[in-house]
């Protein structure tokens, strides 16, 4: 069964690239820094997929779920960054709105992975997962309404400061940081811990890219790109990592 998912999953990796692959209709110049970040990213968010789902029949069943999640995570922003790269290789531009797309769904489901690798190794109330989930849809809801004109670009950007503030405090001093806390689970508090990190430093370049790059524009579009592709490079797949470092420790 095990290699048999392994055939699976490769083939559907193999199935990605040939679907996204005919869709490139321009070459990629190669003095085009901003397009080639574009394809750095989306080259890291395809490796780390097939490495974590080959790598979730290696873990102990309670981690199974915070990998497969993990690898949903960068198999989506693949796909995402596969497409945008070709808007920007054909119009030599890319709205950093298109990002909304992959963000309203990989954001939501990587503050959910708090709750997934507490419940992994004890019994975790599931209010925890709706408060974490509820601050992420607010979070990412009020800085796209706000960059997308629906909404005053101000009030949008402390709506999604209340929901990120809030993650924080809930992952820090909250429910969830007490328990990660008491779990006496040492490979599970140093994951916990550097995932906290990512949401805090790492994170902050969203915010801060939508005061300087869209409410002041005092940073233009191409800068933002490099820098968001950059960050999304780090934050995600690090982040799978980091719970793949925890899931093995734990399975040992």
């Amino acid at each position: 069964m095990k290699k048999f998912n392994n055939i699976l999953i490769s083939t559907i990796v193999l199935l990605l690239i040939s679907n996204t692959s005919h869709a490139e209709v321009v070459v990629l110049q190669t003095d085009s820094f901003v397009g080639l970040t574009f394809w750095v990213v989306s080259m890291g968010c395809l490796a780390a997929t097939g490495f974590f789902f080959l790598e979730r029949n290696s873990v102990a069943t309670g981690w199974k779920t915070p990998i497969t999640v993990a690898g949903l995570i960068t198999g989506i922003a693949f796909i995402h960054y596969m497409y945008v790269r070709s808007v920007y290789v054909q119009t030599d531009d890319a709205s950093i709105q298109y990002r909304y797309v992959d963000w309203l769904i990989t954001v939501p489901m990587q503050v959910i992975e708090f709750y997934l690798i507490l419940a992994a190794v004890r019994k975790v109330p599931t209010i925890i997962f709706w408060k974490l989930l509820a601050a992420s849809i607010i979070m990412i809801g009020g800085w796209y309404l706000g960059e997308a004109g629906h909404i005053n670009a101000f009030g949008g950007f402390v709506i999604g400061m209340v929901g990120w503030i809030y993650i924080l405090y809930e992952i820090y001093s909250g429910d969830a940081g007490r328990i990660a806390g008491k779990t006496g689970n040492r490979p599970l508090a140093t994951a916990f811990n550097s995932l906290r990190m990512i949401v805090t430093i790492g994170w902050a370049i969203y915010p801060l890219g939508y005061i300087f790059g869209f409410m002041t524009q005092t940073v233009d579009v191409g800068s933002l790109n490099v820098i968001y592709n950059l960050a999304d490079f780090v934050n995600k797949i690090a982040f799978g990592i980091v719970i793949w470092v925890a899931a093995t420790a734990n399975t040992r």
